[in-house]
């Protein structure tokens, strides 16, 4: 019989970590010392990315 092994999810250390304030409902946290505007940056350029994939129609072929 196969056992299963234990995935033992470590939850990242808050202290250790800067917060950035997307807007009022969305923060995200990211290491001391990181530039915040470069983060937030690149969190919306990656929403805008997933955003625009669910936007765009799907190419159809023609028979």
């Amino acid at each position: 019989m196969l056992e299963k092994k234990q995935t033992i999810q470590k939850t990242p250390d808050i202290t250790k970590l800067q917060e950035v304030v997307i807007n009022n409902r969305t923060k995200i946290y990211i290491p001391v010392g990181a530039d915040p505007e470069e983060a937030k940056r690149r969190y919306q350029t990656r929403l805008d990315e997933q955003r625009r994939a669910l936007i765009t129609p799907k190419k159809t072929t023609l028979v």
